[in-house]
């Protein structure tokens, strides 16, 4: 190991020597002052530090970003180093078999298979597969897990094989908690010692292949998303290579008001953020106000940085960080880590002398109560304005029968208070008469039990707390079960149509909630525990009742979801859900008593209790005061403890779960869930040095989400993917879901932009439809590519703005190759998205200013060449021949491969085939 700055040094820790790299040395012998610099350019110092070899990383590296100017993008390349990976079980499904098919492709190389094995720890935990399928009752949780299994028994076994298999390779089972909730409360180290190597102690860092990695920036600790095939290099020892980031230093000041939580906070980030445009950089937050905030309130606006666009959205490691660690049973992490950073002078949130790229602020003071959507995380509303956007959203769906009615006629609905009065339970929320035409109109439901209601626009009719951004913070747990328990002592019930659920991140949240007393208020108010894990929040909502779903089929009304996740992107939540709003726990909560979005839940009354009275929201809010006395008392180390100390052993269905031995794995043709992926195979790794001829699969417009390209839900008969599992022999009721099947890659190929909510601009309707050149009707985008793949055509995809915005899925760029797909051309590209498209070889351009899909009037007649691919280089122009019946246009587009360590990847034809190379020649 080379040291060019001779910044290698000693330290004790708790009676034990440790080496590592000094920044206060490098400061001395370069003499640069380090306190000018973004914390997170400190950490990827000493990581670079640590791992320079005088090839991979060199000195050159460490210079750049020593004399990085913050004001100016980079264009110099770095090489970052994790300490470990984080995986969840729907993308660490098809890394484990992309790492099962690397083994079988070093055999067929003549080499050993061992040599493909996890060079750093990878940690997965399972925790995307359980469903909502029982809600509201005793059993739902245990109904739920025992589906858990049976539904993916096989894939249970791949993992666990893939645990004897391979080193370094930890499963954390089922039922157990989120990802990010199981790394901040257990997996993470802070400050990490590495006892093979000279005892180096040094900062905790990490990717994980769920874009939601970020939340443990809020512990201090450097993260964020990458695809799966990224993932995959960085476990196999290679480094992520990436451009010095841009840091924006975001500074908070005072409190948050009484009456808002830590959700209202991060959605008012992500608005403001997403508006200023912080796509592939860091967030760094100081201030005043940093100290007012717990970890757990950290964790959740960290974990919303891919909502806001950043890379990372980090906090610094301070004395709430020491106090957390201790809080959750991890003492000796604690000292080490105070230590440690003191020493490192990378303690405290001291940002007065740091040079940021740029900076902003937020008094906390400000906050107000919110909620965001119906479909995006950065549409933020205030509490009262809730139903003004949903309406305003309603208009802009229904606007073909709105015609008789004036723009002020629409915006000037008459408002609820009135009509809410006299109302009994199980009503409409609001009289159709009183409201806008068809707007107003309702249908009857009978349930199965045989009691009567009425469902209309706007109605909740999924309600859930779900997701790791606030079931990882205990003051929102128990705001929401302490509003449960006022709710229930007022005599309010949730409206029956409601589907509710309740998902805590970890298991510690039940035990804290029941020893505080409060999971019985949630249970009368139907918000049992059913399930620990993603849930809703990752599609995973379940079916609605049939009375539901067929009143909204019969009457297309615009229904709702209200849950306190990240993510409410069209058709992920629910795909008869039209509208989704994020909201925090304590909202969710009373979102299900009120059964309708119109109710203004800052002013109207939520409901009528069973007495007739009026009850409004800030009757039933608790105090800050009370969520802080519970959280004290009931949140505790024990508890904690008792949760994680047997973590990896799981409950008796994993315990049951046999599987073979073999470093091998014995791919089944039979298998529905597991198939070898065809990702080394000659047809795909090939890379022309042209795209000529190419055919226009699609052209989209802006913010197509990777839920748009991949979706993780359910899916039905009729669609290509359900067509193909039929024919298998697979019953419906035993599809599963997208995100489940990841593991097959003929479920996915077909699934690929089958969305039901896209739209793509060469065909006149909703879904996962294009026209084809010869033929008059429509196809699937799966059947049109089968035939340009008879009949020798490569495709391209036109698309918008912020193309692949949303969950770090690397399916989305696989099933964009198998389909053929050999370029995207876009206005802009969201980072991780960009980053697999070139890990799959698919060639990412961006249009230049002023030129849009939209203004190239495409048909998908065209003729598609891009060529001179042989001599291209990162970040460089390459012009695009489109030729159409009306003549030739040339069009100038900016190559969106941004390092030379990713060309290298491109012209392996992906980071697969590279690293697979590159281990076959070391051997």
């Amino acid at each position: 190991m080379m040291n060019s700055f001779n910044t290698l040094s000693t330290i004790e820790i708790l009676g034990k020597k440790y080496s590592y790299h000094s920044l206060e040395k490098l400061e001395k012998n370069t003499g640069i002052k380090l306190s000018h610099f973004p914390y997170s350019h400190k950490v990827l110092l000493e990581n670079l530090l640590r791992h320079e070899d005088g090839e991979t990383v060199n000195k050159h590296q460490i210079e750049a970003v020593l004399h990085q100017d913050p004001t100016k993008e980079s264009n110099e390349e770095i090489q970052f180093t994790p300490a470990r990976v984080l995986l969840q079980d729907f993308t660490g499904v098809p890394v484990l078999a992309d790492l099962a098919a690397m083994r079988n492709g070093m055999i067929s190389r003549g080499g050993d298979p061992g040599r493909v094995n996890p060079l750093r720890p990878v940690e997965l935990v399972i925790d995307h597969s359980v469903q909502i399928d029982e809600f509201g009752t005793p059993t739902a949780l245990d109904k739920n897990i025992a589906l858990e299994f049976a539904r993916n028994h096989e894939r249970y076994e791949f993992l666990k094989w893939g645990q004897k298999a391979f080193h370094n390779f930890s499963v954390v089972p089922p039922a157990t908690g989120i990802c990010h909730q199981v790394n901040l409360e257990f997996l993470s180290h802070v400050a990490m010692v590495d006892t093979n190597v000279n005892s180096f102690i040094y900062p905790d860092t990490l990717v994980g292949t769920d874009s939601h990695t970020t939340m443990i920036n809020g512990l201090g600790v450097l993260g964020w998303g990458v695809g799966g095939i990224e993932a995959e290099a960085a476990m196999l020892g290679q480094p992520c290579t990436m451009l010095i980031p841009q840091v924006i230093g975001f500074e908070m000041h005072g409190q948050l008001p009484p009456g808002t939580t830590a959700t209202d906070l991060v959605l008012t980030i992500t608005q403001i953020l997403r508006k200023k445009g912080v796509v592939g950089k860091f967030v760094e937050y100081f201030g005043e106000g940093v100290k007012n905030l717990s970890i757990a309130d950290r964790a959740t606006i960290a974990n919303m940085a891919p909502e806001y666009g950043a890379t990372a959205g980090l906090f610094p490691v301070d004395e709430k960080v020491v106090e957390f660690l201790r809080n959750t049973g991890r003492e000796e992490r604690a000292q080490r880590a105070e230590i440690y950073f003191k020493a490192q002078k990378l303690w405290g949130a001291d940002s007065s002398q740091v040079k940021f790229s740029e900076t902003m602020s937020l008094d906390l003071s400000t906050v107000q109560p919110s909620m965001s959507g119906p479909s995006r995380p950065q549409d933020r509303v205030n509490l009262s304005q809730v139903r003004h956007s949903f309406r305003t959203f309603l208009v802009g769906r229904y606007k073909t029968s709105l015609t008789t009615y004036s723009k002020e006629q629409i915006e000037n609905w008459t408002e609820m208070s009135d009509s809410m009065k006299g109302l009994s339970y199980g009503q409409a929320t609001f009289h159709p008469d009183k409201d806008l035409g068809p707007l107003g109109t309702t249908q009857e439901i009978t349930t199965p039990e045989g009691e009567t209601y009425h469902l209309t626009h706007g109605a909740i009719v999924i309600a859930a707390i779900t997701s790791c951004t606030n079931t990882s913070n205990p003051a929102l747990m128990i705001g929401a079960a302490l509003l449960a328990r006022n709710a229930v002592n007022k005599g309010l019930k949730v409206k029956p149509w409601v589907k509710t659920s309740f998902a805590p991140g970890s298991l510690a949240v039940r035990d804290y909630i029941a020893a505080a007393g409060l999971q019985k208020y949630l249970d009368q108010l139907k918000f049992n525990i059913a399930g620990f894990g993603c849930t809703t929040c990752i599609g995973n909502s379940g079916p609605l009742p049939d009375e539901i779903q067929k009143a909204i089929e019969k009457s297309g009304f615009a229904t709702v979801g209200i849950l306190s996740g990240n993510r409410n992107f069209e058709a992920r939540i629910h795909p008869f859900v039209m509208a989704n709003y994020l909201a925090s726990p304590l909202l969710v909560v009373a979102g299900a008593i009120s059964g309708n979005i119109n109710v203004n839940m800052a002013t109207d009354p939520l409901a009528l209790n069973d007495k007739g009275e009026e009850i409004y929201l800030k009757d039933i809010w608790p105090s800050s005061k009370e969520v802080d006395e519970f959280v004290t008392k009931y949140v505790t180390a024990e508890k904690f403890k008792k949760v994680y100390g047997d973590v990896f052993t799981g409950d008796k269905h994993w315990q049951s779960i046999q599987v073979p031995g073999g470093s091998t794995f014995a791919w089944s043709d039979n298998s529905t869930y597991i198939k070898q992926p065809p990702f080394l195979s000659p047809e795909i790794t090939k890379m022309e040095n042209r795209i000529h001829g190419a055919k226009i699969l699609a052209v989209f417009g802006d913010n197509i989400t990777t839920d748009h390209i991949s979706p993780a839900g359910n899916f039905g008969l009729k669609t290509p993917a359900g067509q193909y599992l039929f024919s298998l022999g697979v019953g419906v009721g035993d599809f599963n879901s997208y995100g489940s099947r990841r593991g097959n890659h003929e479920v996915m190929l077909r699934g690929t932009f089958a969305n039901v909510r896209i739209k793509n601009q060469l065909v006149q309707k909703e879904g996962g439809f294009t026209r084809v050149d010869g033929f008059e009707e429509d196809k699937t985008i799966f059947e049109a590519s089968e035939i340009y793949r008879d009949r020798g055509v490569p495709l391209v995809i036109f698309a918008g703005k912020e193309y692949g915005t949303g969950s770090s899925r690397d399916w989305a760029a696989k099933g964009t190759r198998l389909l053929g797909v050999r370029a995207v051309i876009a206005e802009s590209f969201e980072r991780i998205h960009r980053s697999n498209l070139v890990g799959m070889g698919v060639l990412p351009l961006q249009l230049e200013a002023g030129v849009t899909a939209a203004s190239l009037q495409l048909t998908g007649e065209e003729d598609i060449d891009i060529l001179n691919l042989e001599n291209i280089v990162p970040k460089s122009h390459l012009e695009v021949c489109i030729r159409g019946k009306d003549g030739v246009k040339k069009i100038q587009t900016i190559l969106r491969i941004d390092t030379p360590n990713e060309l290298k990847y491109y012209r392996a034809g992906g980071i697969l085939p590279y690293v697979l190379n590159r281990l076959h020649k070391k051997a």
